[in-house]
């Protein structure tokens, strides 16, 4: 009998999530997400979106914005009780130009292995610290 976990590495997802959008392959990156995920960007001035194809219609949007863009994530920490705090680094190249370098952070909120919630932060010290009271709660 095998005694591998059958518990989804959160951190993994999550980056697998991140390269399906490095690719554009957002049929990939969807797959993270639960039917009725938010998206929440509106700390970041952006807004919030609900259910997973309106986030997949922002993403789509997004990315035809770019003639190039990579997102790094320099750190990716699971916070415990399905909770993922990380810095994305993007750097691209706007469509008609112009250079793109943004760092921001991020607080996933995943249940059965699916994200449930993004909340995006500017300052990744308030998404740590979110991030903590987060984990905090559902334990």
């Amino acid at each position: 009998m095998s005694q591998e976990s059958t518990t989804p590495d959160l951190v993994e997802l999550s980056r697998q999530c991140i390269e399906a959008m490095n690719r554009r392959d957002l049929d990939a990156a969807m797959s993270y997400f639960a039917a009725d995920a938010v998206w929440d960007a509106s700390l970041v001035g952006i807004g919030t979106f609900v259910g997973v194809t309106a986030i997949r219609s922002f993403q789509n949007d997004w990315l035809a914005t770019f003639e190039e863009l990579t997102v790094d994530v320099p750190e990716i920490v699971d916070m415990g009780n399905g909770v993922i705090y990380g810095i994305c680094v993007l750097t691209g190249r706007l469509a008609g130009g112009g250079e793109v370098h943004q760092r921001w952070a991020a607080v996933n909120t995943l249940v059965d292995g699916l994200c449930v919630r993004v909340e995006a932060y500017l300052s990744p010290d308030e998404a740590r610290a979110a991030a903590d009271r987060l984990a905090e709660e559902r334990g």
